[in-house]
């Protein structure tokens, strides 16, 4: 029923767009037609965009955000978990996290490209910074609310140190991270976009900054869309896994 009631949602859009086109409610330079996105987002699909490849967009693009990603979690988790379950390594980097935080990324997002030129490096260290507070916050929550008893009763049992955190801590804060992945990955896809439309050369992102520069408004509609799609299965991939560690967790 769910399902049926999405896919009748997404019809009755396109049936809409569809009649707004064709009875020209709308300026095409504003709302092209379906047939001519399908159109643009073939010939890029065939032919590519400015000497590269459809594949070679979304995989620059890609690889930017998994990179990023990588990065996050290897480093916002353990340090969350840690601030979590200890209060004076909270206070360390607490103020900083907190600072940096609500901050826009891409206000400082210049200061990273005087320091670290136009090239990936710039933009791989953007979508690190807009993801690890996201991720760090979900850590720190999961790791405060373990019960006691848990810890206590592993503890007895003769779990200390590295194990208690990689056999105990770490698997009762997984559902949680895994959340708190959704949620950076969110917000590191949407800079992305953001981060491509500025000192880039290739992305779905600049694709959309390049065709607004020559008014293909079908182009951008196509690369919208493609980007759309990409952010659902990403996300899908990620209430899947979590499905699977915690199937007891709606997602």
């Amino acid at each position: 029923m769910y399902f049926a009631v999405s896919a009748c949602s997404v019809i009755a859009v396109l049936l809409l767009w569809w009649t707004a086109s064709r009875n020209a409610w709308v300026n095409p330079l504003f709302l092209p037609s379906p047939a001519d996105v399908w159109s643009a987002f073939a010939d890029i699909a065939r032919e590519g965009y400015k000497g590269s490849t459809l594949l070679a967009h979304i995989g620059a693009s890609l690889r930017r955000i998994f990179t990023a990603l990588l990065l996050v979690f290897v480093t916002a988790v353990p340090l969350g978990i840690l601030c979590g379950r200890n209060r004076l390594i909270r206070a360390v980097f607490d103020p900083f996290i907190e600072f940096y935080r609500p901050l826009p990324p891409l206000a400082y997002y210049s200061l990273l490209v005087l320091w670290f030129g136009i090239q990936d490096t710039s933009k791989v260290i953007l979508l690190f910074l807009s993801g690890f507070a996201p991720m760090f916050i979900a850590a720190v929550y999961s790791a405060r609310r373990i019960p006691a008893d848990r810890i206590n009763g592993a503890r007895s049992l003769g779990a200390n140190g590295f194990r208690l955190y990689a056999f105990v801590i770490f698997p009762s804060c997984l559902p949680d991270l895994l959340t708190g992945l959704r949620t950076a990955v969110g917000v590191t896809y949407a800079t992305l976009v953001a981060a491509e439309m500025v000192a880039a050369v290739s992305g779905i992102g600049w694709m959309v900054l390049d065709a607004s520069k020559y008014l293909r408004s079908d182009i951008i509609y196509a690369a919208i869309i493609i980007m759309g799609i990409i952010a659902i299965l990403i996300d899908s991939a990620i209430r899947l896994l979590i499905r699977k560690v915690s199937p007891w967790i709606e997602s």
